[in-house]
């Protein structure tokens, strides 16, 4: 058997650690306090992911929370603030997604497939939220933007690794290693436009595809 197919079907079964993570995220935006602020947040995420940004009034959101416009300024300063909050936290958990891979035990290969299987599962399982925090940035300010942009390159470092362990350790056969990083996390973030929860493939599924397609594009699969 080759070796993605080995590391795609060992990914079908999540260790304990991924199962935690898995359970928190059952619980999105557990981290914002309190009751009324997460209210908002989740109201906000829904009409950002429906209408846009600039198209999403604070009368919007107010009104899908059940609570009056007044009511949001008590929590939040302004709609930019909300979409801030909401955008840090995302990209700080897609962070602590795929350092927690770079960081992790076994070959490059294993790393990467747990990167890519867990980035996508959380793309897939939340992506009306994973299209606000990763098709939004440029609505924020020059003010708030470059927080969030160093978040991204964070990330862009954590997989930018894993590839290039992979080069020198003879696992992968990759030329370009920074195109090849932003192709990968490309393929990753796309989920959230098109995944749809009625779909034949679960979060899970479409994320043990793509870490053995990710792995054949790093040239994984010649590997025995």
């Amino acid at each position: 058997m080759a070796q993605h197919e080995q590391v795609a079907e060992q990914a079908a079964q999540p260790d304990q650690a991924a199962q935690a993570e898995q359970a928190v995220d059952e619980m999105p935006w557990a981290e914002v306090t309190p009751d009324a602020a997460r209210r908002l947040l989740v109201a906000a995420v829904e009409a950002f992911a429906e209408r846009g940004y600039h198209a999403t009034t604070t009368r919007d959101i107010a009104s899908r929370a059940g609570m009056s416009p007044a009511a949001l300024y008590i929590h939040y300063k302004t709609k930019e603030e909300l979409l801030l909050r909401i955008s840090s936290i995302g990209h700080e958990k897609a962070l602590r997604i795929l350092r927690r891979a770079a960081d992790g035990e076994g070959s490059a290969a294993d790393r990467l497939t747990e990167a890519v299987r867990s980035f996508v599962r959380w793309h897939a399982g939340h992506h009306t939220t994973a299209r606000v925090v990763q098709y939004e940035l440029d609505s924020l300010g020059e003010e708030h933007r470059p927080a969030i942009v160093a978040l991204r390159r964070r990330s862009d470092a954590a997989v930018r690794e894993i590839i290039n362990d992979g080069v020198k350790a003879g696992e992968f056969d990759v030329q370009d290693i920074p195109g090849t990083t932003l192709a990968v996390l490309s393929l990753c973030i796309d989920v959230a436009r098109w995944f749809n929860t009625e779909g034949r493939r679960t979060p899970d599924e479409v994320g043990a595809l793509y870490a053995d397609l990710v792995l054949r594009m790093v040239g994984a699969e010649a590997q025995k």
